[in-house]
């Protein structure tokens, strides 16, 4: 008997967006009033369902709407989306989703998503690009010899490093750009690919979790909420130490028991097709031993690598180092200098074409290897449009806001351990609909935080319910970012759902805990 495989993460979205598209038939359509600021002309419009109407640009407008948030916030620029407005919540005629409105919804997430769609592309010919040079290969096995030993550094150094990054400015759509580098780096160290994974996605997730200055989690969503971004501060940091190190734990835990023995791998049966994968190891492995590929002058490198045949590897470091400035500069511009997905791309263009240049590449190789290269990651790209079209469904279908008011409604008047955690639930099973923690902030504070004041639960409580409930939903959620970075290192979902389950279980109680104890002391 044939066994049965478990489905693509492109057909896993597709199902998801298929039941999506059922419940639109099933939950009541229903929306929120919203008040936006208009910056240039300084007013509030109130968006309704019937149409919209201007307001000054005052507080005593936001006092009006009941919005318990400073004017300030609006005006420099703090909250730039559409706030929700508590209390305007009415049903709408409904909006099922139909079997052609199902057919659209992956292309006009594709189109929805586009900036991040070209961001992911431009990366594959990037990679493509310095792979082609055969530089990557040698500095990889370089790192290996360096590693040899302390091996367990790794782990440590990359989850840390990519946690600050997730609590500091967010770093979560930009962990794509990293695969393709470390997984081999982690492969050279003895690891499986599932260990380059955790570490990346893991780290990006706790740091997400345990935002302290992420400007589109924490602080956004404390302004919405009416408090300064700074209450809950330190909880938030404590959270953020101990969720890493406990994560760290549990990867090394795992990590050296496949470094010692590679069958108790949850991916071993895949571990040739990797390795070929991010190696480009040929038929004779010994081509690709670290023996053969370092940093010398005169040693072997592989022909499909070589581009200048005088010179075959001086230029190496060179590379390696505008390779490495290119992440740099790319964390440089979205945590201090107001970059997004256009800015990111750019660099990584410019990048693949110095590089070219650099390793005196010819046109059509350099073409070739770019081409090469992004379609190495179409699918991941097309994984990103099919999660954004399931947004599409839920907007299109009126659905999220209604959600958003049954849950409000179901937290009224609990004692306050029982309202925390439960807001905490509530939030993780909203961001598998709201993915966005941005747009989940600005849409659900101005409604959930005041259910904090009714149960004697301070504002910055309920701010740590959301940021906790999405992130720990989002080391699962199919809406989110975990299908396209297995893609990326070829895992499949019941194999990461097998690996992390147990590691979710422990934050979980973790997190209830710390929720628990810290708003009845504070």
């Amino acid at each position: 008997m044939k066994k049965i495989k478990f489905p693509t993460a492109h057909s896993v979205l597709l199902i998801i967006a298929a039941l999506v598209a059922l419940m639109t038939w099933i939950i009541p359509s229903g929306k929120y009033e919203q008040l936006a600021f208009d910056k240039e002309k300084k007013v509030f419009t109130h968006n309704f369902h019937e149409g919209s109407k201007e307001y000054p640009g005052t507080q005593a407008t936001l006092d009006e709407f009941g919005i318990k948030t400073s004017l300030d916030k609006f005006t420099n620029g703090d909250i730039w989306k559409p706030v929700g407005i508590p209390g305007t919540y009415h049903e709408l005629e409904s909006n099922p989703q139909g079997i052609f409105e199902f057919i659209q919804s992956p292309l006009k997430g594709i189109m929805g998503a586009m900036d991040v769609i070209l961001f992911v592309l431009i990366i594959g010919g990037f990679i493509g690009v310095i792979h082609k040079t055969g530089a990557f290969d040698a500095g990889i096995a370089k790192l290996a010899i360096i590693l040899k030993g302390r091996e367990r550094l790794l782990i440590v150094f990359i989850t840390t490093l990519i946690a600050i990054g997730g609590t500091t400015f967010g770093l979560a759509e930009e962990t794509i750009a990293f695969y393709p580098i470390l997984v081999p780096v982690f492969l050279a160290a003895g690891y499986d690919a599932m260990v380059a994974l955790a570490a990346i996605y893991i780290g990006s997730c706790v740091g997400t979790m345990c935002s302290t200055v992420n400007p589109f989690s924490a602080i956004i969503a404390s302004n919405a909420a009416g408090i300064d971004w700074t209450n809950g501060l330190y909880g938030r940091l404590t959270m953020l130490v101990l969720g890493t190190a406990f994560c760290i734990w549990y990867i090394m835990k795992y990590a050296e028991k496949v470094r010692k023995d590679p069958t108790q791998s949850l991916i071993y049966d895949q571990k040739e097709e990797i390795e070929a994968l991010f190696l480009k190891k040929k038929k004779k492995k010994e081509d690709l031993s670290v023996e053969n590929i370092t940093f010398g002058g005169s040693e072997k490198i592989l022909d499909e690598h070589r581009v200048n045949e005088s010179e075959p590897s001086s230029r190496y470091p060179l590379i390696l180092i505008i390779f490495v400035l290119c992440f740099v500069v790319m964390i440089a511009g979205v945590s201090s200098w107001e970059w997004w997905f256009l800015e990111m791309t750019t660099i990584f263009f410019v990048g693949s074409i110095i590089i070219g240049l650099v390793a005196w590449m010819k046109e059509t190789d350099f073409v070739d290897a770019f081409v090469k290269g992004a379609n190495d990651l179409l699918s991941v790209a097309l994984i990103i449009g099919l999660a954004r079209g399931v947004t599409v469904l839920m907007d299109d279908g009126l659905i999220s806001d209604t959600l958003l008011y049954y849950s409000s409604n179901t937290v009224d008047g609990m004692p306050k351990g029982v309202f925390v955690n439960v807001m905490m639930f509530l939030y993780a099973g909203l961001s598998f609909f709201i993915p966005s923690s941005s747009g989940m902030a600005v849409l659900s504070m101005p409604i959930m935080a005041p259910l904090g004041d009714v149960v004697d639960v301070g504002r910055e409580h309920v701010v740590n319910a959301y940021q906790y409930g999405m992130g720990l939903m989002a080391f699962i959620t199919p809406t989110g970012l975990i299908l396209a970075s297995l893609t990326m290192v070829n895992v499949t979902y019941d194999k990461w759902l097998k690996f992390v389950m147990p590691l979710l279980g422990w934050l979980t109680l973790i997190t209830m805990f710390f929720l628990t104890v810290n708003v009845y002391l504070n």
